[in-house]
Order: structure tokens, then sequence, then C-alpha cells
């Protein structure tokens, strides 16, 4: 890290929280930490000159409400059987942000819903006699389960027709089989708007915002955390003391915990994988297209990269995207620095990442693959599902740079590439940090409630009925209790109004 003026630096604030980063994870633990205790002042760094601008962004993000009605990946086929539990576990975590966020509506903290959030159909998409014979078990599997309502299976060709026209005019029905599976019940995300509105509503509660400012260094002093900041635009160097961190920080957050010393991430690495999506500009076949259709992902594609023909809607307009096409650059955050991957190297981690190089031949060629292709090898891949794609209709968007986590293991592999989001903490729960991305932005309540029960236990007695107030299925497993699924289904429905 750079030594400017860091020595002569002045202490300039202390407060009791500070959140690193101004996207999606900080503005959710702000908003449950300013409901839990209002006295405790808190102050937000960000990099850039603005709100989720990077992986919260709604153009550098799918914006699924990630519950597994559609995710192939969440429902692995295991021994001959469909595997639930992953799946179970994610729309859990799903259940959780609908009552969270109904609730800060409910307190005046969120407003308009339909700025965030729109019921958009999630479909999974079979091609092939095996692809359908998957999707069908598959459906079997969740049809029965209260978590899932209103799941269909259909292989009739002019039922499939009917539902998804743009993914059938020019397709050879008679040449291989297709069918959906899916429901209704899907949402899309603007998780963007999401940050914006909760930011706001902490400016006007006190949490100060500041942007164009990024965290350098983090050092324990005492019982607070001296934090170093450097202003981007003037160079000016400052340091705020705070009892409490949370590094939100996307891309950056591992190198932030090992500047910290958090003795945790000793022998994490990050891989960065970047993307792109194919943008539809034909307004009439973004009107006739209405669901998130994803299907089976590529041999070593990871998770973010698994196809989907997908609706969004973004600050009002509806919008058709197909992708993301994997790539690769060395850099752990959109906006960040070709040089992040080499110096996040450390004589710690040097084994996980020999371990993955080793153990992750299918990614590294899926990924050389992928940045091998030009306009039209992308629309190859896009007519698998719009049969009758022109170029002319379609123009390439740069999608956002996710660093996926790799564990340290045990020899022989010694590390693990992990296609999950991971919550790291610090022992005595004084810090703590967000790395990976699937499914990220859409488990933001559930992993902000971990980070609640690890960080700030000796509290949760006393914050329990806030809690329950908050996420009223809190310490509750919905799957459990179809009543008050139901009852909680109902309410969320009702407040984020999705019933349209």
């Amino acid at each position: 890290m750079s030594t400017d003026n860091k020595n002569s630096a002045q202490v300039t604030d202390e407060v009791d929280i500070a959140l690193v980063g101004a996207g999606i994870m900080s503005a959710t633990l702000g908003a449950m930490l300013r409901e839990l205790e209002p006295s405790w002042s808190q102050i937000i760094f960000e990099r850039l000159d603005g709100p989720a601008q990077e992986s919260s962004s709604p153009w550098n993000n799918a914006g699924t409400g990630h519950s597994a009605l559609c995710e192939l990946n969440y429902t692995p086929e295991k021994n001959g059987k469909i595997d639930l539990s992953k799946a179970v576990d994610i729309n859990e975590k799903f259940q959780v942000s609908r009552q969270f966020w109904s609730h800060q509506i409910d307190n005046g903290v969120l407003g308009d819903p339909t700025e965030f959030i729109n019921p958009v159909p999630h479909l999974a998409f079979g091609q092939g006699e095996e692809q359908i014979d998957y999707l069908r078990r598959r459906y079997d599997a969740l049809s029965s389960n209260i978590l899932f309502p209103g799941m269909e299976f259909v292989e009739d060709d002019a039922k499939f027709a009917e539902r998804l026209p743009v993914m059938s005019q020019g397709r050879d029905f008679g040449a291989e089989k297709v069918a959906y599976s899916g429901t209704d019940i899907g949402t899309d995300v603007n998780f963007g708007a999401l940050t914006k509105q909760f930011l706001t509503a902490a400016k006007a509660s006190g949490t100060e915002v500041r942007y164009g400012q990024e965290v350098r260094n983090l050092k324990r002093e005492g019982n607070k955390w001296k934090i170093t900041v450097k202003n981007v635009h003037t160079g000016d160097v400052f340091v705020v003391k705070a009892k409490f961190v949370f590094v939100g920080a996307g891309g950056y957050a591992l190198d932030l915990l090992r500047k910290a010393g958090v003795p945790e991430v000793r022998g994490y690495a990050g891989f960065p994988v970047s993307g792109m999506w194919l943008r539809c500009t034909n307004d009439e076949l973004i009107e006739q297209h209405s669901a998130k259709v994803y299907g089976k992902a590529k041999v070593g594609a990871p998770p973010m990269s698994v196809p989907h023909l997908d609706t969004r809607v973004i600050d009002g307009e509806k919008g058709l995207l197909f992708g993301p096409y994997g790539g690769w650059t060395p850099k752990f955050l959109k906006k960040g620095s070709y040089l992040d991957l080499f110096k996040s190297i450390r004589p710690d981690n040097i084994p996980s990442y020999l371990g993955v190089a080793a153990s992750e031949f299918a990614l590294t060629k899926y990924l050389v693959t992928e940045v091998l292709k030009n306009f039209e090898d992308r629309l190859v891949d896009l007519r698998d599902y719009v049969p009758s794609a022109n170029a002319e209709d379609w123009e390439t968007v740069i999608a956002g740079q996710r660093v996926q986590v790799i564990k340290p293991t045990a020899a022989p592999r010694f590390g693990s590439l992990e296609f999950g989001t991971a919550l790291v903490n610090s022992i005595d729960g004084s810090i703590a940090g967000l790395l990976g991305a699937s499914p990220g932005a859409s488990i933001a309540p559930a992993a902000m409630v971990e980070l609640l029960e690890r960080c700030f236990g000796e509290n949760l007695i006393e914050w329990s009925p806030k809690l329950h107030e908050m996420i009223p299925s809190y310490g509750t497993k919905l799957i459990d209790d179809e009543t008050m699924f139901n009852e909680l289904w109902d309410y969320t429905q009702k407040t984020l109004k999705l019933e349209r």
C-alpha cells in the first residue's frame, strides 16, 4: 500500500460502525444495525463516486431473485437422485430477503418496491432427451415442496411455443426435443436501485457516506480499528477509528482483510472471472419474451456463467439479456487494476493457487474458449435459445467482475475453488468481510444476519424481539412450518407489490 502521508495522517473521526463499500451488503448491514442500535454512529467509505457501481449495479449482475426456482446448478443430480438441499437453503435465504425488505417498506426506510423488485417467471430450459429427463425428475422433486409453489413441467411443443415465442421462432422442434419447467412466482431485482434507497434513508438517519474515499489500510489499535483512507481525487490521507468494521468491498475484500491481519483468511486466494452479455435492442423481441430462462452450464463453467435468456426491469424499462459469456482479466473489480491478481499472491496462498490450477483444468479450458469467442461465436450460443436471432438486434455489454474464493485445504489438493458466498470474521468479532459471489446480493439479509450472530453474539438476546420484527421467520425453517410460510408469502407478495 502507498505510505503517502501515512505517518502524519490525523484521526479525523471516531465511529461505532465503519462500512467499506457502498454496495448492497454494506447497505443491508447498515440498515439492520440502525434499527437494532439507533444510537450507534455509522460511516460508509466508497472508492468510486457513487453507490452500487460495481457488483450491485443492475448491468453487472443477472438481477435474479435467486430462490432456486430455475437455477439448475442448485439442484445437482447425485447417485441418480435430485439433491434439493442447496435449493432449499437458498430459497429459505431469499424468503429472509423478502421479509426484511417488506419490513423496511413498512417502516418507511424503503420506498416504492417497483423500483427494485418486479414479478418475472423463472423457468428452467432443457434440450434433448437427457436434459428433459433430468428436468422432469427435478420438477417431480420440487413440485411437492412448499417452498416452490406453482411449479409446472411442459414438453408439449405447442405450449412451449405459446409460452416462449422468442425461443420458438425458427426452432425445428422435430430435430431436437425441448421442454421447460418453472413457475410464475419468480422475481427480477434491481440491486442498484435497492442499494440507493437504503443509502438515501441511511443519510437521512445520520449515516455519513463518503464517496471517492478508498480504504488503504486497517490496523488494530487497542479496542478499535484504525482505518487509513485516501481521497482518490486530492490524494489527501486521513484516519478514522471504529469499534467494528465490515469489509463489503467485493473483490478487494480479501486484500483488506489481509492488511487487517485477520488470521482467518490465511491461505485464502481469489480467482477473478469477468463476463459480458448480449443485450437485445429490438423492442418487439423484448416485449414478446417475459421470463428468466436458465439452462444447463457447460462443462467447467462457473455458476455465474450458467446461460440464461433474461428479462430485466431496470429504471422502469423492460430489457432482455443473454449470457453471461465468461471472460478473464486479472482485475478484482470492474474498475480495478490489472495488477490485482498478481498483488494478491502471498507465500501463504501459493499452495491454494497451485492446487486449483492442477484440479480445475475444465474451468481453465472453458475460460480460454470463452475469451477467444468473437461476436459471431456468441450469436451461435444465443441461437440455442433464440434460433432466429439476428446480429442487428443484439449488442455486447460488459458485465460485472467476480472473484471466486479459493479456500485452503489439506494435501493433496491444497486449494478448493468455492462458488458460493463466504463470510469471514475475526475471532473477537470486531471485523468481518464477505467473499465470493453466487448467489450474492439475493441473500444479503441472510448473510448479514449470520454476521450479527457471529460478531454481536452478546447482543442477540436483547436484539431478539427486534430481529423477529425485521424477519418474522428468524430462527425457524419455513420448510418445517407451512402455515408460517403461507402467511409470510402473502404478506411479502402484498407489501412488495408482486401481485400484479
